[in-house]
Order: C-alpha cells, then sequence, then structure tokens
C-alpha cells in the first residue's frame, strides 16, 4: 500500500528484540516509526535501528510520561501509539489511511483483537477491548495515569471496523514476568492512596470475585480451557496485588526485619569466634 506520510507510530519497548523483529517490517505504510526504549537490557536499540525505526531512550517509570515523552520525535500530523506485541493488518493500515482524511476527526479507536495462550478470546471480557491510540497531534493534550494510562484529547473520535491483533500472554512465564511489573506499581497506588490494612478475607474475596467475574459473568467458559487458565491468571493477578500492598504496609518494612535478621545472624558468629 501507499505510504502515510502525515503519520508516525511510536513503539514503547522494553527487551523487545524478538517482537520487533517481527513487528518493524509490517510498519512501511508509516511515514516514521520512533522506538523508545524503556531501558532493555537485550537488543532492542539494535534491532530498532537496524530495520529503519529512530531509537530513543527513556529512564522514566511512568508510562504516561514515556508517551509524552515520545511526543518530542512526532513530526507528522497524526501519532498512532503501538505496543511491540501488537500487529497492524493491511485491512486496518488502509482503514487508517482513509480515516484520518477525515478533518472532522481528532482520534481514532481500535477494536483490539486478543490471542492468548494461542487462541482468539472472544469473552471474559476480553471482547470489549477498545483502545484509543491514533491522535491528530494538534487535539492531543498528552497522557495521565502511572499504569493504565489514558490520553487527554478534545475533539471527535472514530472506532475503526478492523482488528488490531494483540500477541499477548504467550506462555505462563510471560504471563508471570508482566504480573510482577505492574501488580507492583498498582499496589503502591493503594498504598498511596491509604489503603486500609489487608487482611486474608480481602485478598480471598478480591481473587474468587475476579475469577468469577471473568470466568462465569462473562462468560469465560465459552473459550474452553484459555477462557478457564485466564480468568485464573487474572484473578492470581487480582490477588498478588493485594498481598503485595499487604507487603508494603508492613511495620517495620519488610527489608527492614530481613536486615535485622541479617545482623542477627552475624552476630552470632561474631560471639562464637
Amino acid at each position: 500500500m501507499q505510504k502515510i506520510t502525515d503519520l508516525t507510530i511510536v513503539i514503547i519497548a522494553k527487551n523487545e528484540a524478538e517482537n520487533l523483529s517481527n513487528l518493524l517490517p509490517l510498519l512501511n505504510f508509516s511515514e516514521k516509526v520512533v522506538v523508545v526504549d524503556h531501558q532493555s537490557t537485550d537488543e532492542t536499540k539494535k534491532v530498532a535501528e537496524n530495520l529503519g525505526a529512530t531509537c530513543c531512550p527513556s529512564e522514566v517509570d511512568s508510562f504516561a510520561q514515556i508517551r509524552n515523552q515520545a511526543l518530542k520525535e512526532v513530526k507528522t500530523k497524526w501519532v498512532f501509539y503501538l505496543d511491540a506485541d501488537e500487529r497492524v493488518t493491511p485491512e486496518l493500515a488502509n482503514e487508517i489511511a482513509t480515516a484520518i482524511k477525515d478533518e472532522q476527526i481528532s482520534a481514532l479507536t481500535l477494536k483490539r483483537e486478543n490471542i492468548c495462550y494461542g487462541f482468539h478470546l472472544q469473552h471474559g471480557g476480553w471482547e470489549r477491548d477498545l483502545v484509543t491510540r491514533i491522535f491528530r497531534l494538534s487535539d492531543l493534550k498528552g497522557w495521565q495515569g502511572d499504569i493504565h494510562e489514558s490520553p487527554q484529547f478534545s475533539g471527535s473520535q472514530k472506532v475503526l471496523k478492523s482488528p488490531l491483533i494483540h500477541l499477548t500472554h504467550r506462555c505462563t512465564a510471560d504471563n508471570l514476568h508482566k504480573s510482577a511489573a505492574w501488580t507492583l506499581k498498582e499496589a503502591q497506588l493503594f498504598i498511596a492512596a491509604k489503603q486500609p490494612p489487608i487482611t486474608k478475607k480481602i485478598i480471598i474475596r478480591k481473587t474468587l470475585m475476579e475469577f468469577y467475574r471473568r470466568y462465569w459473568q462473562q462468560k469465560g467458559y465459552r473459550d474452553g480451557m484459555a477462557g478457564f487458565v485466564e480468568s485464573f491468571v487474572q484473578a492470581f493477578n487480582r490477588g498478588l496485588v493485594y498481598i503485595q500492598v499487604w507487603e508494603l504496609q508492613q511495620q517495620p518494612s519488610l527489608e527492614s526485619k530481613y536486615a535485622q535478621e541479617e545482623t542477627r545472624i552475624a552476630k552470632l558468629w561474631q560471639a562464637g569466634l
């Protein structure tokens, strides 16, 4: 297809060398691709530059701040925020090219089709996954939020028909790696909001209710074994958030308790010498 000269694609990446090697060759329809390297330790930067993307580093932890920072690299009329594990089909690219010609539109919302554990999930909440990611630069005010960041923009938006493919949750290890990062951040936000003390009842209730909501209320069972596993994993993640809130509420802190134990054991050896 013909290149969209008014569009820059921005990708925030941390240790995404493999994903970028598959994604970037598909983005030749865009005038420019910017990869924001968020403290990668693999070959993210090398892969990005070898495949024609502009790569810039970012040391901040807030995803909203990273997205705002990336705007400095955008000179086109439109910007498209894309994740490294998302894929644009030719049909979607053509629909984007047509939609951004409409002077009345300020933002484009995409229907994300989620593939988890190799299955196209249609229930459990995954079927209503709408993400607003494409913006007229002049109407985008910026992003807010530390975890589930949201865009601030003026003007009207349009929902596109062609799906954005999301190749996520490829295995349990991948799931746990992501969970370890975002559940801690969410727990820290609860602490900042002065969350009351966490009890066993709260952890159990929050975990079971998340499973019930996804598997039964949102009909995750219709997606078979993959639907069960995803509902279970999401419930587990919810429990992890509250467990980590409990950890952070400990006084003295867990770090201090272990430091005290290290000191105690060292003194035992000193006394015996």
